[in-house]
């Protein structure tokens, strides 16, 4: 039988796909490009679009869809033996692209292709995904010398190695702690269905054997007892314990050796000094301004005066957040000094009073089988589609049993594309929420027809929500909280622009070729509908009552919608201030560590300083281990489009913000267009003039002045 990585016929055959599989089909894929590359570069014809680029785009596209398979099933199934293959096979990837990009024949014709009068000929797709190439050509390494070339290729390697042991470390630091409680008293506050499924793990796990009440670091079970346990040492553990995962200070550190096995942080030293080469081996003076070459900001001067400017925007209201819990905490709780692990349940009390609700009351409001039916037909009315559950007849294969496929149609009922969805957590799977693509929108050729066969994406959707629970006997649906439900919006929001487009050259379709500090933009923008009563009303149902949300709770929620705004974009602005600083005037090579600059950009826009033991950068992997390196600051720039583009439909409310209309265009000026234009003109031809900060700050309650 076939090697189902080499099936590219249709959806992934995950339930097929083994362990011996992998590197099998990564090396023979990896025959075929290279061979490609091979013949397109000495073929002595002149360059163009179907002689040069075209069999690179259809051999690769293979390539990378088979290793995109493996990257999943690494980051949502992970164990020992498909680490230790993925780790095998990683640096042969890494190593390939580097190549490609290191080609100066591969340069030469590029460049002699955008030179020639074909390229005029070209659509403009096309013509921006030549651009794109010459320019990650250069960002390569194209143009060094050969010996430079061999260290370039070193760099990436060590980098991809780094990146993978650093996300591994953070995995399994996470899942090495566990907190075994056996005193129900120590457990008051804590909400019914996240002491049963501490029950429920406790069972499972034979260390507990079958009593008591498991606690993990993992999302749903961590963020409730912060919140709600009223046991102030049982808060302070787990707290210790989540913000010192993968560092000297966590479980793994040993008694003998300074660094832990699982210590991040001289991983993070060594990939600041390699980004630093590859910056100078480039030209630049740091990597920020690397990373910047891509986006939409001109320089990291830009961010950081955009960064210093929110935060000073945002800091009186920070202050004012931070002395409302202080009084509260004191006056109300008798803790006359708030300490980190006291801010979450401090929080959620002065919400409660000042409110009169909880995040656990709204809870029950959300169930899974009302959440995902409420936003599919919220997305159905905006961009005039059809979701629905894809046909059992298909028999398409999955990962774990608690993954889903949905089908996407256009108003004639053609499919448009596809995406799974895989909602709960579990030890095996990276933490986060994240979407990523599984099959790219591109025109493959097609004998019978005479301009080719569309391929239809698909997308992977992934987040680390609470799982059903039995509670009396009975199984619950899934209970998500408010929160929860903007995270599934955002990250249906990023698979909406995967989806939706309508460009037909992979290079720039769906968010390809999106510069990366407006990728967040779909995203960002569909949480705005979370705070819609037109939207959310229709998506809910009491789990026990099947009530529907009461519109003074909802009233409520709206009033608390800003409730400590001003302390939660400081906290951002600190991440990404803390990040471009890292990149852009940190030298990894100085006396000064990564903790002491992380101290200094506290110090600058903080208002809220953790325990000396915090140890954020060692579980910051967004920037290690993601792609967000010099570039988290994209959120917040993101926030200010999406805010100004959701300005659009409340200038435009007539009958709610359900405006087709205004949906239609959106689809067409930013989902539809994907990277096949920049991300600012995208955003003027749906906006109509350039964005303004104005409405971010009026969205979080501030004032622009």
């Amino acid at each position: 039988m076939i090697n189902p990585l080499l099936d590219f016929s249709g959806l992934p055959r995950f339930a097929e796909i083994n362990n011996d599989h992998i590197t099998p089909a990564i090396k023979k894929l990896l025959e075929k490009s290279r061979a490609t590359l091979v013949s397109v570069r000495d073929d002595n014809a002149a360059p163009t679009w179907q002689n040069f680029v075209q069999p690179m785009v259809d051999a690769n596209e293979r390539l990378f869809r088979a290793w995109g398979q493996v990257s999943h099933l690494n980051a949502v199934m992970n164990s020992p033996e498909l680490r230790e293959i993925y780790n095998i096979n990683l640096p042969k990837i890494s190593q390939f692209h580097v190549e490609l990009t290191q080609d100066q024949q591969l340069f030469e014709k590029f460049k002699q292709l955008h030179d020639s009068p074909h390229f005029d000929e070209l659509s403009s797709s096309r013509k921006r995904i030549i651009e794109n190439e010459l320019r990650d050509f250069r960002l390569g390494g194209a143009e060094l010398s050969p010996d430079k070339k061999t260290r370039f290729l070193q760099i990436q390697e060590e980098l991809s190695a780094l990146s993978a042991k650093f996300s591994d470390n953070l995995l399994d630091a996470t899942n090495d702690f566990s907190l075994r409680v056996e005193n129900m008293d120590e457990l008051t506050g804590i909400p019914a269905d996240v002491l049963q499924a501490a029950s429920v793990a406790a069972e499972k796990d034979t260390a507990y054997s079958g009593s008591g009440w498991k606690f993990t670091l993992h999302m749903p079970s961590y963020l409730p007892v912060m919140q709600y346990a009223d046991n102030r040492q049982l808060r302070e553990k787990m707290y210790c314990a989540y913000v010192t995962r993968a560092s000297e200070l966590g479980r793994n550190a040993s008694p003998v050796n300074a660094e832990s096995k699982l210590d991040n942080m001289p991983l993070i030293n060594k990939i600041l000094k390699l980004r630093n080469e590859e910056a100078k081996m480039l030209g630049y003076e740091n990597y920020a301004e690397v990373s910047l070459v891509p986006k939409m900001a001109k320089s990291p001067k830009q961010v950081l005066e955009f960064l210093v400017d929110l935060a000073a925007k945002a800091r009186p209201y920070a202050e004012r957040d931070l002395l409302e819990l202080k009084q509260f905490a004191a006056e109300e709780l008798n803790l006359n000094k708030l300490e980190a692990w006291d801010m979450a349940y401090v929080s959620e009390k002065l919400r409660e009073k000042r409110y009169a609700f909880s995040d656990q009351e709204v809870k029950q409001y959300f169930p899974e089988t009302k959440v995902l039916p409420g936003m599919f037909r919220l997305v159905e009315n905006l961009y005039r589609i059809k979701i629905s559950p894809a046909p059992e007849s298909r028999k398409i294969q999955y990962w774990h049993p608690d993954v889903k496929c949905f089908d996407i149609g256009d108003a004639e009922g053609k499919l448009v594309g596809q995406f799974y969805l895989d909602l709960y957590a579990r030890p095996s799977k990276r933490g986060g929420g994240w979407m990523d693509d599984a099959i790219g929108r591109r025109r493959v050729a097609d004998q019978q027809r005479h301009n080719g066969a569309i391929q239809t994406p698909v997308a992977y959707l992934n987040c680390n929500f609470s799982a059903p629970v039995s509670l009396d006997g009975k199984l619950r649906p899934a209970l998500f909280t408010h929160n929860e439900v903007i995270v599934l919006f955002h990250e249906f929001g990023h698979g909406l622009h995967h989806l939706l487009t309508q460009i037909d050259d992979l290079g720039v379709s769906g968010i390809n070729g999106v510069e990366w500090d407006a990728v967040e933009l779909p995203s960002q923008f569909m949480e705005n509908f979370c705070w819609e009563w037109d939207v959310l009303a229709d998506m809910t149902q009491h789990v026990d009552t099947g009530a529907r949300l009461p519109r003074t709770l909802f009233d409520k929620m709206l009033a608390a919608k800003n409730f400590q705004s001003g302390l939660q974009m400081l906290r951002q602005i600190e991440f990404a201030l803390f990040d471009l600083r890292l990149h852009y005037d940190f030298d990894p090579a100085s006396d000064k560590t990564v903790l002491q600059l992380m101290d200094e950009v506290r110090k600058q826009v903080a208002v809220v300083f953790p325990p000396e033991y915090n140890r954020f950068p060692n579980s910051f992997a967004h920037i290690f281990a993601g792609g967000y390196a010099a570039g988290y600051y994209s959120y917040k720039w993101a926030e200010v489009l999406s805010a100004d583009a959701y300005s659009l439909f409340e200038e435009n409310n007539v009958d709610g913000l359900i405006n087709a209309e205004a949906g239609s265009r959106f689809r067409d000026e930013i989902l539809a267009v994907g990277g096949s234009r920049p991300a600012l003109a995208s955003f003027v031809a749906f906006r109509g003039r350039e964005p303004s900060i104005d409405a971010l700050l009026r969205h979080n309650g501030m004032s622009a002045t």
